[in-house]
């Protein structure tokens, strides 16, 4: 049988450690070699159970103790260096009771989210159990069981949050609707929702949905469901925050001479004066025509249309005979201004 490593070289720290330290250079190696990251490969497991093992002696003040002073024959059952028993430990790591090592293994997720989580809900307060005994430690941790793997404490964690998205209408997104979803759920069971679609949300933003993510572990709180909100498009229109910006053609004669258009609005259809001597691109403003704004239900966008003239492309030959008289008197009266001028 290989000898053991000192402990403090298994973690990378100094003697001088401070319990932080020691939980940070295990935190490390346990992600690093965690065996749900490492499916299959028993060098990974070693490596995994021997931070473990040194860990669960360096985390605890007593076990530290008597480690420095004995070295590992503190916690040999034929050692006598100790005065007392913490357990066994073999090569295999901790034990559980039958001498062989408990892992427990997450399916999905992310690993940031695993060792954030429940590995800071775990450790609050010390990585050992109070009054632990000689039962030596058995593994990292059992999201199923809900307590620690080593004092066999039960400890809580909240649910992780699920993402997911629904798709509304250019119309839907402006004036809120009610929307049936259907997720499926990490059991493989579908739960159907029912949810409201908030009047003025934008295209990629995400609805909070509490206690719609994953279970919690124990009495853990269960997580939030992101749902993301994908807007379509209408015909038409184009939406800048608040603000709906359109088009409206007009006849040559209206912007030369004035007039009125009927403008289309996301609420029905408005009549607007147009001042005669109106340019193609001029833009009219509707006041409050826009979308409502999600922060403040009071306020609303406005809309903006953008004038575009017709060009005329068939012409009878009357027309055509008195354009030709609006271009001769056109160019008369800009040849006596040069005169004048």
């Amino acid at each position: 049988m290989a000898a053991k490593r000192d402990y403090y070289q298994v973690l990378g720290v100094g003697r001088d450690a401070d319990g932080a330290a020691i939980k940070k250079a295990y935190r490390k190696l346990a992600k690093k070699y965690h065996p749900d990251t490492n499916e299959g490969d028993a060098h990974a497991e070693q490596m995994f159970k021997e931070a473990t093992e040194a860990y669960e002696v360096l985390s605890d003040p007593e076990k530290k103790k008597l480690y420095d002073q004995f070295g590992h024959a503190a916690f040999d059952q034929s050692g006598s260096g100790a005065g007392q028993n913490y357990g066994a430990y073999g090569e295999t790591g901790g034990q559980n009771g039958t001498g062989g090592f408990r892992e427990y293994h997450f399916e999905g997720g992310n690993m940031d989210d695993i060792f954030g989580d429940i590995f800071e809900n775990m450790f609050r307060g010390g990585f050992h159990g109070q009054g632990s005994g000689a039962g030596g430690f058995g593994g990292f941790y059992g999201q199923e069981s809900g307590t620690d793997g080593f004092s066999g404490r039960t400890y809580r964690s909240r649910g992780q949050d699920v993402r997911a998205e629904v798709s509304v209408s250019f119309d839907e997104a402006a004036f809120g609707c009610e929307k049936t979803i259907r997720c499926q759920r990490q059991d493989g069971s579908v739960q159907t929702l029912q949810i409201r679609i908030p009047a003025g949300i934008e295209d990629g933003k995400s609805i909070r949905l509490r206690g719609k993510g994953g279970p919690g572990v124990g009495d853990g709180q269960p997580g939030d469901m992101l749902l993301k909100v994908c807007v379509g498009t209408r015909l038409g229109f184009e939406r800048k925050g608040c603000d709906v910006f359109s088009t409206v053609q007009i006849p040559f004669t209206t912007a030369v001479f004035g007039g009125e258009v009927t403008v289309e609005t996301l609420t029905g259809h408005v009549v607007c004066t147009i001042r005669p001597g109106t340019q193609s691109g001029s833009k009219i403003r509707l006041k409050g025509k826009g979308i409502v704004s999600m922060s403040q239900p009071s306020v609303y966008g406005d809309q903006y249309v953008t004038i575009q003239i017709q060009v005329p492309t068939q012409l009878t030959r009357e027309a055509q005979q008195k354009l030709r008289e609006y271009e001769a008197a056109c160019k008369k009266q800009g040849g006596a201004r040069n005169s004048a001028a």
